[in-house]
């Protein structure tokens, strides 16, 4: 489709969903997002042909959160290949995204990489393999997003360390089973710090391009992941990005995707584009009200799904 048709299409999404943007309620139980405004919305398409397309407020600035949880399980499959999966598991949860009664259930082998609970373990098994995690996390979006001056916010980072204590007990269940390896303190600061990695939706869209790309990154030509593993992950995300609210988006909207309790959406449609969608006001599944319907409207408009 041509890019004039496709800023046609978000234009019209940004204005049909504007009166959502009062609906939802921001992440409250992070103090640092609780600050947020609800009434924000952006929306962002990359192709696979390096064409971007944008609406709303597309230079705004947000922490990914749980979308980083894609890069982490990306750089940890990586290192480990098959053997990652012996410590977190590949199907839906069917609970809440920090259930503590499943993990007890299943003697410490989390459901599947982006639950909480599989996304630290995941990080556990990348910061045995890093000697700077935080570093090359950082490293890793700044170059695949094309923007050198990417950061990290720290008092987002520090507001949820500190209010760590169930990621911790998942932590600490995990290693009492022998599924966790290093210090639990040390690998939740990476994790909070990868979760408050900060960029808008054009980067975040970019960033990951190479799963609509069958794991090449577009801009440098380099192969992020093998194209197994990258038809594995997104099949992943379609099952369980979305934890127990994963069924009704992939009916919605017919794509893989991950959201995170800031309010942003990245979703996948192989071979054709990445697209992130920001709207901090949440409904009760912990997922972006606009943002949503912002996808299930581009799903519509374009007659699109991977089936």
């Amino acid at each position: 489709m041509p890019t004039a048709d496709y800023q046609t299409v978000l234009d019209e999404i940004a204005h049909e969903v504007r009166p959502l943007l009062s609906q939802g309620k921001v992440a409250d139980y992070i103090p640092a997002l609780a600050e947020v405004s609800s009434e924000q919305f952006s929306i962002a398409i990359y192709t696979t042909d390096g064409e971007t397309i944008c609406a709303g407020d597309c230079s705004k600035r947000f922490t990914i959160q749980s979308v980083s949880k894609v890069m982490t399980l990306t750089m940890a499959l990586q290192r480990y290949g098959d053997e990652l999966w012996h410590r977190v598991g590949k199907e839906p949860s069917g609970t809440a995204f920090n259930s503590l009664t499943q993990l007890e259930f299943e003697k410490g082998v989390p459901r599947n990489p982006f639950i909480n609970a599989g996304a630290i373990v995941t990080c556990d098994a990348l910061y045995s393999r890093l000697s700077a995690p935080r570093h090359s996390m950082l490293e890793t979006f700044r170059l695949l997003a094309g923007n050198s001056a990417i950061v990290i916010d720290k008092k987002v980072a520090n507001s949820e360390y500190e209010f760590r204590h169930r990621n911790a007990a998942m932590a600490h269940l995990m290693k009492s089973f022998g599924n966790f390896e290093n210090d639990v303190d040390d690998v939740l600061w990476s994790y909070f710090n990868f979760c408050a990695i900060e960029l808008n939706c054009i980067e975040l869209a970019r960033a990951y391009n190479f799963l609509a790309n069958k794991g090449v990154d577009y801009s440098s030509g380099k192969r992020v992941l093998s194209s197994r593993q990258n038809k594995q992950l997104n099949s992943i995300l379609f099952t369980s990005g979305l934890y127990d609210a994963a069924g009704d988006f992939g009916y919605r909207v017919g794509m893989p995707g991950k959201s995170g309790v800031s309010g942003t959406i990245l979703a996948v449609l192989p071979g054709k584009f990445t697209v992130a969608v920001y709207s901090p006001g949440l409904n009760e599944f912990g997922n972006s009200v606009a943002g949503i319907a912002a996808l299930e409207l581009l799903s519509k408009k374009l007659d699109i799904s991977i089936f």
